[in-house]
Parts: C-alpha cells; structure tokens; sequence
C-alpha cells in the first residue's frame, strides 16, 4: 500500500525539520568539540533544498542557519533513503554545499562565505563504505606529494549510521529515540519482527513528555510506517495500537481511515485523469476492503466508496 510518493522524505523533514527535534539531535550527536562552538538558541530553519530533481527519490536535505563561534553559520542535513549507501557521497555533498554558498553569496552584501558544517544520516542496513573525505574518492591520493595535494580541496563531512547504534547507544528524548529506531528499523526484513518492534515504539508513546506534541508525531510515524512496508496489514497494526492503549488504537483506526481515503482519492482522480471506469471501480473496491478489514460499518463504508450495500456484502462474503 504505497500512500505517500516518497515517505522517507516526508518523514525526515516533518521529524527532523521541527525546531525541538533538530536541536535535541544536535545537542546528543553533534560532536563535542563542534558542540561548544554552536549556539542552539540561533537555530533557524532554512527552506530551501539543493537536491538535483533526478536524485530526491533517494536523498532528503535540510539547511539550518545557526551562530557557530558567533559567527553566521549552517548545518546541513544530507538524508539517505536507500537501503544501501551511496558512492561518491563527498563530492556529491561538496556539490550541494557550493549551491548553498553560491545562494546565500546573492543574498548577502559581503563576498565571504559562511560556515557550512555538513552532516549524512543514513539508515540503511549495509554497511557504510564510503570515505568521508573528499580525498578518499581521489584517485591514488594518499601517494600525491604535498605539491600537489596543496592544491586539490579537502573536507571532511559528519556521518551519522544509525544502522550501527544499539538502543543503548542511542541518546535523547524519548520522542528522538523514537525517530531514530524508526528510521533504524524500517528496513528489517522479518514481517514479525517489525511488528514486536511497532509495539516497542507505541509503548514508547505513552512515556512522552508532550503528549500533544507525541500525538502529532504518532500520526507521522503511522503514516510512514504504512507507506513505506508493503508488508504490513492495517487490521494489525490498529490491533497492536489497541494493545497499548484504547486511545492510540482509536488514534490509528483514523489515520487507516485518512490514508485508505487518500489513497481512493489519488487513485479516482488517476482514473479520471486517464480515463479509466475499470480502474475507478478497482480503487473503489480495494478501499472498501480495506475499510471493512478495519471492521468499519457497511453503511459507513458504502458512504465513503459510493459503493452499493449489495456490492460491499459480495465483498465481506
């Protein structure tokens, strides 16, 4: 069931681009000695991406302005989606932050660039083998004399493999900590092992400081979850909901019913836009499926499909 274009996306910059998740990030990851030099209370958010078109099926990016030793700065965040890294990232990173230099050179008075510290969070489940210099993807580097070398540029960026932590490695609020094994076990392959793992991450839910701010996160983690594993049914994550808490269970029952909806509503309007009765129709009986696996009421799935009660029963029989 692939409700949302591109989920991994949608769901690093709805976590990661709020204000109190990034600095709780920063605060527990940045390393010590950037750490000291970086004032968190500057933190701004930078709406602009500098991803090639071609490429944002498999890479997110979030820019923030901050003071770093009181003088203008940024970090930027490179996210991976794919559950395999990347070759070459350096110079691919190296590219994006000369396209942040060159905007911000456009905007300013001044010809100095500012500080960028840059930053990969990736979550996939091989190892990664990239250099995180820039030297490390030049050919034969390390056996250049200083005379050349001199004159090729170098830097170095922060790599974040979430991939490697262990529950106990990971660090921060409990909201965080959500985030973060999320996004580390998204891509496990065992059906049943997600599952124990989604009933893991709900308990989690109800020791949240914020509650009103933890709700709003549960429907984006939902939303991610069910966009992204196609191996999951929606009866069984709303019964694993139900486990932990009535509420979240009644939580989940809507967002099934906003995503089945949405997903009716993409795939009428698909339909419309190329013509087809019989795709249509399909749509329409998939989402009744789905609503009805829910246990939701005939009428009520009759209502949502425009479907008639006598095709909904051919359906439940």
């Amino acid at each position: 069931m692939s409700l949302i274009h591109n989920p991994h996306d949608k769901f690093f910059k709805e976590t990661f681009g709020d204000i109190g998740m990034a600095r709780s990030f920063l605060k527990n990851y940045l390393p010590q000695e950037i750490l000291a030099l970086v004032d968190l209370e500057t933190i701004l958010p930078q709406k602009d991406s500098y991803i090639d078109q071609e490429l944002q099926e498999s890479f997110s990016d979030l820019l923030f302005q901050v003071k770093i030793h009181k003088n203008e700065g940024y970090l930027y965040f490179l996210f991976e989606h794919k559950s395999y890294p990347s070759q070459g990232i350096a110079l691919q990173l190296l590219k994006y932050m000369v396209r942040i230099w060159e905007s911000k050179l456009k905007e300013s008075k001044t010809d100095k660039l500012p500080l960028i510290i840059p930053m990969v969070v990736y979550h996939g489940q091989e190892k990664w083998n990239s250099s995180l210099k820039l030297s490390g993807i030049i050919d034969n580097y390390e056996q250049l004399p200083n005379a050349v070398t001199q004159y090729i540029p170098e830097y170095e960026y922060i790599l974040y493999d979430l991939s490697t932590y262990t529950d106990q490695e990971m660090v921060g609020n409990m909201l965080l900590l959500i985030i973060l094994r999320t996004m580390r076990d998204i891509f496990i392959k065992d059906t049943e092992a997600f599952h124990n793992i989604l009933h893991e991450l709900l308990i989690s839910f109800e020791r949240v400081e914020d509650q009103e701010k933890g709700m709003q996160f549960f429907e984006t983690l939902i939303r991610y979850i069910l966009s992204t594993r196609q191996d999951l049914e929606l009866k069984r994550i709303y019964e694993i909901a139900k486990e932990v808490s009535l509420e979240r269970g009644e939580v989940m029952m809507t967002i099934a019913e906003k995503l089945i909806m949405e997903g009716m509503e993409k795939g009428l309007k698909k339909g419309r836009e190329e013509g087809l009765e019989k795709g249509r129709e399909e749509t329409k009986l998939e989402v009744a499926r789905n609503l009805l696996g829910l246990g939701i009421e005939m009428d009520k799935v009759a209502k949502a499909t425009g479907l008639s009660e006598e095709e909904i029963r051919k359906l439940m029989n």
